[in-house]
């Protein structure tokens, strides 16, 4: 591979994080535009997007197999045609059902375009930069988070249609389709018979990485999505104020995975994350047991910069417990987290209808401490070292 293609790539990956967190992220901004589109009350508007969670949850899962058959650049161009039609759809239907569709197809799209780019980063990196890389790509997710209900409000104040921020959303795409066009992928399944390498056991640190994984994302995002409600409703604090502590946390998210992605080359991937899920469980606890609201912020800001490398690290260490990165096992990592993100308001929801905003934190804070437990078992299971990765760079 030249070094050409794999600059190419690399882009490939960072564009394909940056669409799935513009499509996850702007869901927020667009509700209620949507919900008075369609002349129905937000609650049950909300519903219909998760036909948007499970349709990347779906292509995640599929795409540990369908890599092996389908090249990635067919796959990349098939999901700029359907991306376009989902558009399309709905710029021009008003029907629910076509909407609830095109948010499938958006979220198989996404889906794809993610399992790509992390299998991209893990097959053209290796050891300790195989983690750094994948970092700084993930912070592609957290920037399109930022910049694009920035690019909604801007959309949505000159009264424009709700339909052209997913059209702005598609210009992504549109970048990631002519790149695919223009360099060469790596060969994967059948044709790749020269790594004809025996099938390699995935090992229990796999297990312990799978369950960190689904713990860390359904944690975290059941924490920021009841912080709003507990800042206003039990620290009285006003929703502009709350709605900073969530923005504070993903800016200290983003500088935290760019720090980082230079720190990690030079530590042990299984020792840092350790280290990281037990200060962000001390900090979450913190969090919920502060009395004082002008701490929250600063509280707000630490989590967010020391967790960021957590998931990403997670997903690395997986991708190094085989000799070769195998993209079964590390699909299989993201899916566990995907699950997390379908069971966010599933598992949140009752728990804040019974006991309120406060247990969901406290349940989201019992979740990082699973994390830190199994980031230390895996300690004495893990075989990313057997293998040589750590040896390079």
């Amino acid at each position: 591979m030249t070094n050409r293609d794999r600059i190419g790539l690399t882009w490939i990956s960072f564009f394909s994080y940056a669409l799935t967190g513009a499509v996850v992220i702007v869901t927020g901004m667009v509700l209620e535009n949507i919900a008075d589109y369609f002349h129905l009350p937000v609650a049950q508007m909300s519903n219909t997007f998760t036909f948007l969670n499970a349709g990347i949850l779906v292509a995640v899962f599929l795409n540990a197999w369908l890599m092996e058959i389908i090249p990635l650049r067919q796959q990349l161009i098939f999901g700029f045609v359907l991306m376009v039609l989902a558009i399309l759809g709905l710029m021009t239907s008003h029907s629910l059902s076509v909407f609830s569709l095109c948010m499938f197809v958006l979220g198989v799209v996404s889906g794809i375009t993610m399992s790509i780019g992390t299998f991209l980063i893990t097959h053209l990196y290796e050891g300790r930069q195989r983690g750094s890389r994948l970092l700084f790509t993930d912070s592609f997710f957290s920037m399109a988070g930022t910049i694009f209900p920035i690019i909604a409000a801007a959309l949505l104040a000159r009264s424009l249609p709700w339909y052209w921020v997913y059209v702005c959303i598609g210009v992504i795409y549109l970048a990631i389709f002519v790149l695919a066009l223009c360099f060469e992928f790596p060969v994967l399944g059948k044709k790749a018979a020269v790594q004809n390498v025996e099938k390699e056991k995935w090992g229990i640190g796999v297990l312990f990485l799978s369950v960190a994984a689904l713990c860390y994302i359904l944690g975290q995002l059941g924490f920021i999505g009841w912080v709003p409600l507990y800042a206003t409703k039990t620290m009285g604090m006003d929703l502009t104020q709350a709605g900073a502590l969530v923005g504070n946390f993903w800016t200290a998210y983003m500088i935290g995975m760019w720090a980082f992605s230079a720190i990690l080359r030079f530590f042990d991937p299984q020792r840092i994350v350790t280290v990281l899920a037990l200060l962000a469980t001390a900090l979450m606890y913190w969090f919920i047991s502060s009395s004082d609201a002008s701490m929250l912020k600063w509280i707000m800001m630490s989590l967010g910069f020391f967790s960021s490398a957590i998931y990403t690290t997670i997903i690395t260490l997986g991708s190094l417990q085989t000799k070769v990165s195998s993209p079964k096992l590390v699909n299989f990592i993201l899916t566990c987290g995907t699950v997390g993100t379908m069971l966010t308001f599933v598992v949140t929801g009752p728990i804040v209808d019974k006991h309120g905003a406060h247990a969901a934190l406290s349940t989201a804070n019992m979740l990082y401490a699973v994390v830190f437990v199994m980031c230390l078992l895996l300690g004495f299971v893990s075989k990313h070292k057997l293998h040589g990765h750590m040896s390079s760079h």
